[in-house]
């Protein structure tokens, strides 16, 4: 699938030239797209990475995932898109850090909470990952333009995302697409196993 030049941190796993490609939308705010992010992590990741069977056959392409039910959900994508602009290298470490802490910006506990707020918060996970300087870039990027609607330095990189998940039909997270087609059978509660197998099944290279 197409990848806008800038985004291409968002390749996650395996090499950027490889044959087939797994786009998985996913969405910081869904629990179930964190259970799958994990198992990306644990399992995808060294299937395809360096030393992995399927190295050079399969690139894994994270699709951040905006679902408006969820209040903070574009905060929290502008913050990985932030991330990618500032610490490109740090944009899946990142990812996992604010799944693991997800829960902090569920409804519930969001309820209170300025947009200056979430963002200040979600600044603290990626000081977790990224540089002080690489830091500043990010608040500098997540600062709302001097127009009064004219949003924040990565507004073009998450229009492009959400446009792209709308022409491509994807409405929820995880939704997994193999070399362009929605793989409907793919579950975030696939473990070793069922990847492996998919894998063995649809990888022609």
């Amino acid at each position: 699938m197409a990848l806008q030049p800038s985004l291409r941190p968002t390749i996650i796993a395996g090499a950027h030239d490889a044959p087939h490609t797994l786009d998985i939308f996913l969405d910081y705010v869904c629990p179930f797209s964190a259970k799958l992010s994990f198992a990306i992590d644990n399992v995808l990741k060294p299937l395809v990475d360096v030393g992995g069977l399927y190295y050079g056959k399969v690139k894994v392409i994270m699709r951040l995932q905006v679902q408006p039910w969820h209040a903070t959900s574009t905060y929290t994508h502008e913050a990985g898109l932030a991330v990618v602009r500032a610490a490109p290298e740090q944009f899946w470490t990142f990812s996992l850090a604010l799944f693991k802490q997800q829960g902090e910006f569920f409804d519930g506990p969001s309820s209170n909470m300025t947009p200056l707020q979430i963002r200040e918060k979600l600044a603290n996970i990626a000081a977790q990952v990224i540089t002080e300087e690489q830091l500043v870039m990010f608040k500098d990027l997540l600062k709302l333009k001097p127009s009064p609607n004219g949003g924040i330095g990565v507004t073009d990189d998450l229009k492009y995302t959400i446009k792209f998940a709308r022409q491509n039909g994807v409405h929820v997270s995880p939704t997994v697409l193999w070399d362009g087609l929605i793989a409907n059978q793919i579950s975030s509660s696939w473990g070793e196993k069922e990847w492996s197998e998919f894998l063995a099944k649809n990888v022609v290279v």
